[in-house]
């Protein structure tokens, strides 16, 4: 990158794939970026629901579940690293005693002018009594780039960004996202081009 040119942050942004983009994991997917700086990006895909539900999940991590709002819901994919690992997305939970950028729970990132995706089990068991953020999103897994990497494919037009949407996440149909994503930035699938490269 050229010292003229400030870095780009996209913290708090949706990654489109463009229809180019063949990669199974990645193919028309839409990331929810959590964090990225000049050492690289991590982010959970949001479109692409796994084979379990949350009361699965729950089950597994032997918790009951007392929200019915939640049962049905599916586990999502979030990337291809650490897919035993589950990561929560979720509106931020403000308590009383705590600063904006603290959380209730014990391991929380808190996303700058976004979300917060927590990692720690104490999420999953204030949801299990009916407590927790009221909307959720868990993935197993998430998806990472490092330094330079998700520039580079920005670059060879892999991805459109867009800031993200909670209502995105949260309440669109799953098999919407995608283009609800790119109605953002006023597109419609059938405007791009499978060509990836430069005009």
């Amino acid at each position: 990158m050229s010292a003229d040119r400030s870095p780009i942050n996209l913290t708090n942004h949706f990654l489109i794939a463009m229809p180019g983009m063949d990669d199974g994991t990645f193919s028309r997917s839409v990331v929810y970026v959590c964090e990225h700086s000049d050492r690289g990006a991590l982010g959970l895909i949001i479109n692409k629901p796994g084979s379990i539900n949350l009361a699965d999940l729950f089950e597994r991590v032997e918790l009951p579940l007392q929200r019915s709002d939640l049962g049905v819901q599916p586990v999502f994919h979030g990337g291809p690293l650490q897919t035993e690992r589950g990561f929560v997305l979720h509106e931020p939970i403000f308590a009383e005693g705590l600063s904006p950028d603290q959380s209730i729970y014990a391991s929380t990132l808190a996303v700058p002018g976004g979300l917060e995706m927590t990692t720690s089990k104490d999420v999953l068991e204030a949801m299990s009594s009916g407590g927790g953020p009221r909307r959720v999103l868990i993935t197993l897994g998430y998806s990472s780039w490092g330094e330079g990497q998700l520039e580079a494919e920005l670059a060879g037009n892999s991805w459109l960004t867009v800031n993200a949407d909670a209502d995105v996440i949260f309440d669109a149909p799953v098999e919407q996202r995608y283009d609800r994503a790119l109605r953002l930035l006023g597109l419609e699938a059938w405007m791009l081009s499978s060509d990836v490269g430069h005009a």
